[in-house]
């Protein structure tokens, strides 16, 4: 069976589920270029927890966690299978306690991107949280443990943002990052391709954008969980690298 890449996308706004711009177009390029993926493992944002939860359904439901959109994002159902099977190896390769979590379901950090990538719903979907208590190594040792599932055909998938703070943003900068914003995704970027895990890590103490940057560490702490899956030799690629609205970076990353 192929080796399956890792992957960190950058999703933003909800908006991107329903929308035809550069951001979901490279997204769909991507699907196109790697293997078909036999299950997605997806980490989004937005399930943020105590502790950490996996979810075991075999029809994991679609989540709305957001507010105040059109009416037609929240007509979307991302009704793909989930699959018990791998949320059960996940469990036994993860060493710190996890417990299975049917309370949430398929987020818009998971469906906004996968709507794009995988628009037939044919693959087996389901997420692992974000422990909120967890320090920065725990998050990469747990991507780390979930590494050999990339030799049996699962994507693993990280949902967030390497820069985000909304209480920041600035409206009128379409395509566009601070200055401060930009320096810490550039941070992460040179790290990332020197294969320095460890400053990545250590973000908060190396980088003095990282306050700003990453005021909550929901929408960032995705990120570790493919770097941790990821190898010294694979190839790195980045993709839709971009400030959006000011206070948001929309970089991903791809480890083939």
């Amino acid at each position: 069976m192929t080796k399956m890449p890792v992957l960190f996308v950058g999703h933003g706004s909800p908006m991107n589920a329903i929308e035809d711009n550069i951001y979901t177009r490279t997204w769909q390029d991507i699907a196109e270029e790697i293997p078909k993926p036999e299950v997605i493992v997806s980490v989004s944002a937005h399930w943020f927890t105590r502790g950490t939860k996996i979810m075991n359904e075999a029809e994991p439901k679609t989540i709305y966690d957001m507010y105040g959109f059109p009416d037609e994002l929240y007509e979307i159902v991302y009704n793909s299978p989930g699959s018990p099977e791998f949320a059960e190896r996940a469990r036994q390769l993860i060493s710190r306690v996890s417990v299975f979590d049917n309370s949430w379901g398929i987020d818009h950090g998971t469906w906004s991107v996968l709507v794009h990538m995988y628009p037939k719903r044919d693959i087996p979907v389901f997420q692992i949280s974000v422990d909120a208590n967890a320090p920065a190594a725990d998050h990469y040792e747990i991507g780390r443990a979930l590494k050999s599932l990339r030799e049996k055909g699962a994507l693993i998938l990280g949902s967030g943002n390497i820069t985000h703070n909304l209480r920041l943003v600035s409206w009128n900068m379409k395509n566009q990052g601070f200055d401060w914003a930009m320096e810490f995704d550039d941070f992460i970027g040179q790290n990332i391709y020197d294969n320095n895990h460890q400053n990545i890590l250590r973000y908060r103490e190396l980088s003095k954008a990282a306050n700003l940057a990453v005021p909550t560490t929901d929408h960032f702490f995705p990120l570790l969980y493919p770097l941790g899956a990821s190898d010294a030799e694979d190839k790195i690629t980045v993709f839709n690298k971009s400030g959006e609205l000011g206070s948001l970076t929309m970089t991903g990353y791809l480890w083939e």
